[in-house]
C-alpha cells in the first residue's frame, strides 16, 4: 500500500488506523457512475487488511462497481476542528462469494461475517436476506489524519 506524502505530522500510524477502522460504524463509498461520481453511506468491517462492505446487489453502487471497480472509501469522525480524524482508502473493489449471499458456508467470508454480525447485530450469526452480497477493498493507498495530534 502506498503511504501518504502530505500531512504526515497528523497521519495515523498503522495501529491507529486499524483501531479507528474497527471502531467506526459508517463509511462513505465513492464510485464512478455513468453520469458522474456517486457517493453513499454504508456499514463496513475492517479485518486488518481489507475493508468489507455488505451491499445491496441491486444498487447504483453495485452497478457502478461492475462497470469500474475503482473506488474511494472515507471513514471520518469528530465534531470540533481539533477532534477531526479520518481515513480515506482507495483501490479496486471486488465481489467475494455468492451474489446475492446465501447461507452456503464460504471460508473466505467466515471472518468478515463474524466481525459484521458482532459489530452490528451483537451475535455470531450473520443475517442473510437475499438482497446483499460482499464487496472487498484491499487498499492500494491510505490517507489519514488526526487533528488531535496538532
Amino acid at each position: 500500500m502506498r503511504e501518504q506524502r502530505r500531512g504526515r505530522r497528523i497521519a495515523m500510524d498503522e495501529d491507529e488506523r486499524s483501531a479507528f477502522l474497527r471502531e467506526e460504524h459508517t463509511c462513505r463509498v465513492a464510485t464512478a457512475g455513468g453520469d458522474g461520481p456517486h457517493l453513499t453511506p454504508l456499514w463496513f468491517v475492517w479485518d486488518g487488511a481489507a475493508l468489507w462492505l455488505w451491499s445491496i446487489v441491486r444498487s447504483q453502487r453495485w452497478t457502478d462497481l461492475e462497470r469500474d471497480p475503482r473506488a474511494a472509501v472515507l471513514v471520518d469522525a469528530g465534531r470540533e476542528y481539533g477532534e477531526l480524524r479520518g481515513v480515506e482508502l482507495r483501490g479496486r473493489i471486488e465481489r467475494v462469494g455468492d451474489v446475492p449471499r446465501t447461507r452456503t458456508p464460504d471460508p473466505d467470508l467466515a471472518e468478515p461475517e463474524r466481525l459484521y454480525a458482532r459489530k452490528y447485530f451483537g451475535t455470531d450469526e450473520m443475517p442473510v436476506d437475499g438482497r446483499h452480497a460482499w464487496l472487498r477493498l484491499v487498499p492500494e493507498k491510505a490517507t489519514s489524519w488526526d487533528f488531535r495530534k496538532i
